[in-house]
């Protein structure tokens, strides 16, 4: 959905994921409607990271806007909850955003400029301000590390004009909420629980982060905006 709603306004977009073959295939798709190029990798290993980043650096020498959007949850009662659950969900979740960033502050810096500073967007989740219905211990927990990390960060980078933002998504229709979203019932137990009682849409969270990354969002820095139809204030 963010890739999309960049590629469609005029962002030279990359993308990357563990499986090849739909990273290739979804970039094939996105270019039909403007520029974008896959370079496959697993961003929760150190190994990935560098791939990923010498991949991008022999297209490009600067880099204007990052989107950390590489996620995991896992869901397990608290008496049978596995450190696996743990180790995995903070691998993605936490330590991906935060080494690739780092990987990654040499091209940031490239071009920033204190009118038009490089842009950090990290996905996090409104279960990461508020206590989420689920027994997703790890997940919660590494979503409000992750809307942390990123007031730290801003903190720390604003002197390099590096703005460092997280939004907070309430329910879409992504994969990771396609078992929540796969029967009438159960849309129905989603959707109430959002006031605004829909499902958010791909422009919802392309607008976030579209709004972030222009002009518009240049003067904020280490925020964490809600994009969930309301489903954090109850």
């Amino acid at each position: 959905m963010i890739a999309t709603g960049l590629v469609e306004n005029g962002v030279r977009t990359y993308i990357t994921s563990r499986n090849e073959q739909e990273c290739e295939e979804t970039a094939r798709f996105l270019s039909e409607s403007g520029h974008c190029i896959a370079i496959p990798a697993d961003l929760s290993t150190s190994a990935g990271v560098s791939h990923f980043v010498s991949g991008f650096n022999k297209h490009e020498d600067h880099l204007d806007i990052l989107v950390n959007n590489a996620g995991a949850v896992w869901v397990s009662s608290i008496e049978e909850f596995p450190e696996a659950g743990f180790d995995k969900v903070m691998s993605i979740n936490i330590k991906a955003p935060f080494f690739l960033t780092q990987a990654l502050l040499p091209q940031l810096k490239t071009n920033a400029t204190s009118n038009d500073p490089s842009r950090v967007i990290m996905i996090g989740s409104i279960d990461g301000i508020r206590t989420s219905f689920m027994t997703n211990y790890s997940y919660s927990a590494s979503k409000a590390g992750l809307h942390m990390m990123a007031r730290h960060l801003a903190a720390h980078l604003v002197d390099s004009h590096i703005n460092i933002n997280s939004i907070a998504p309430g329910p879409f229709e992504s994969k990771m909420m396609a078992a929540m979203l796969d029967s009438a019932e159960n849309r129905k137990i989603v959707t109430d629980s959002v006031p605004m009682n829909r499902i958010g849409t791909p422009q919802d969270i392309a607008g976030a982060v579209i709004f972030l990354a222009s002009r518009a969002g240049s003067y904020v820095t280490g925020a964490t905006l809600a994009i969930d139809g309301g489903a954090s204030t109850i």
